[in-house]
């Protein structure tokens, strides 16, 4: 009974909220709220909940003030280099800039956090995305494939957490997966280059000008209807617009307009280019420190934080304002993990996660022994998906660990075969890095979700399909 609430549950809320019949933080909380009735534990709900938000309060606090120093370095100007070279590199090209995406969410992945590699991924990039109408879920779908496989690093967490589980060494089950995961990256490039091209076949490509010359149409437009349509409204247009005046050289023009095409104000009154090295040692020291885990990261992302508005921002005001200035996004993230927790504190309380995980290994045919490790790389596409890492890893993983064992299946084939569904896994809604990806890419859920559910898979499959032909499952 309670396998069938389980994912009752979780289809519930997935239909829900891809037909956008509720909202995320509504669906998280309400749906389980009401199961946990149906279960006949609706007098426990309270502690459930409390367990759930005590155990991701560190998540949420680590969002929180992520956001925060991540906000405080794009205000001061820290990745605004990187955003010249991705324009420089993507032009206003659909498919240079597609393929972008993935190529900068792949390398800022190396520091293991998701949350971080969406912030600075969408900073960067959604601006372009905005100004050239392109579609915002081919960005979070990118980026979150391509972060998936990146997770898979010794310090991303499943890695380490299989090893755990299984009492191996981590560099074991990861080195030889490299292969098969480099095939999985590639195959996101791929992706993002056909998704690219379709994009492109859509909007067509723009020069520099022609997006320029849109822009300032929809300003005049803009500042027409503000103003009136008799001849001072139409001087007040072309003055708001930079005029059409004579004498202005070509190259001129396109030079000025390269300057002007900038996704982030190059004038800003927050830019602290004096400060620059000491922000991106700052920045350097943080990722490396999270990578030694010399502190946990709420911690270092708390101290970073109040360091970087300290240093960039000396006077109370201005801290005021550029706290406020993030707030929106710390509100929607941190409400959104502190919703996520209530679905998550259902499904472990009522133990439907225990009572999935027991179902999906008891349907396992008895023939299929001798190929647990392709087993295991098929059901860690739904199971990663379905219930947190930690209830994978550690609550299902061993008991197919185990009788993989039985049939002479190595626990390394298995812990190298649990990292396949990672992709997927980065897209679930119980992953709390997902809402900060589509909350500033400004995206529904619901839409993330349709789109990036076949892809994600396919690219799972294709890990899957590689670690099997290089014998490394």
């Amino acid at each position: 009974m309670l396998t069938i609430l389980g994912f009752a549950m979780i289809a519930t809320f997935l239909v829900l909220i891809m037909m956008k019949k509720m909202s995320p933080i509504a669906a998280l909380v309400l749906i389980p709220a009401l199961f946990c009735v149906f279960v006949g534990k609706g007098a426990k709900l309270g502690d459930y909940v409390i367990d759930g938000v005590t155990s991701l309060a560190p998540t949420a606090a680590m969002l929180m003030f992520a956001i925060v120093y991540f906000g405080v370095m794009i205000d001061v100007g820290l990745f605004d280099p990187v955003v010249r070279g991705i324009l420089k590199f993507a032009k206003a090209d659909p498919m240079r800039i597609v393929v972008g995406t993935a190529i900068l969410a792949a390398i800022v992945s190396l520091d293991g956090d998701g949350s971080t590699t969406f912030m600075i991924t969408v900073s960067a990039m959604y601006p372009l995305y905005k100004r050239l109408k392109m579609s915002l879920v081919v960005m979070t779908g990118v980026a979150a494939m391509a972060n998936g496989v990146m997770n898979t690093l010794p310090w991303g967490g499943p890695t380490a957490r299989a090893a755990t589980a299984l009492k191996l060494d981590a560099s074991d089950i990861f080195v030889p997966m490299i292969p098969a995961l480099a095939v999985g990256l590639l195959g996101v490039f791929v992706l993002s280059y056909v998704l690219g091209m379709r994009e492109r076949k859509r909007l067509g490509v723009l020069t520099l000008n022609e997006v320029l010359v849109d822009e300032k149409v929809e300003e005049t437009e803009t500042v027409l209807v503000g103003a009136g349509s008799g001849a001072s409204g139409t001087g007040k247009a072309t003055a708001a617009t930079g005029g059409s005046g004579s004498g202005t050289d070509a190259e001129d023009d396109e030079a000025g307009d390269a300057e002007r095409f900038q996704v982030l104000d190059p004038n800003r009154p927050t830019l602290r280019p004096k400060l620059y090295w000491f922000n991106a040692l700052l920045t350097a020291t943080l990722l490396t420190s999270m990578i030694m885990e010399w502190l946990p990261i709420p911690v270092l992302f708390l101290l970073g934080a109040a360091l970087a508005l300290t240093v960039n921002f000396p006077h109370i005001p201005d801290q005021k304002a550029r706290l406020a200035a993030h707030a929106d996004n710390v509100l929607n993230v941190s409400g959104m993990v502190f919703a996520a927790a209530v679905f998550t504190g259902v499904l472990q309380g009522t133990g439907m996660v225990d009572h999935m995980a027991r179902w999906m290994v008891d349907v396992i045919p008895e023939g299929m022994g001798p190929h647990m490790a392709l087993v295991t790389g098929i059901l860690s596409l739904p199971l990663t998906y379905f219930m947190s890492n930690d209830g994978f890893y550690f609550g299902v993983l061993p008991v197919l660990a185990e009788a993989g064992a039985a049939h002479g299946v190595t626990p390394l084939e298995m812990a190298r075969a649990s990292l396949v569904g990672q992709p997927l896994h980065m897209s679930s809604p119980l992953v709390p890095a997902v809402y900060v990806l589509v909350g500033m890419a400004k995206v529904e859920f619901g839409d993330h979700t349709r789109f990036v559910v076949k892809w994600a898979a396919l690219t799972c499959l294709l890990i899957l399909g590689a670690g099997i032909v290089f014998g490394i499952i």
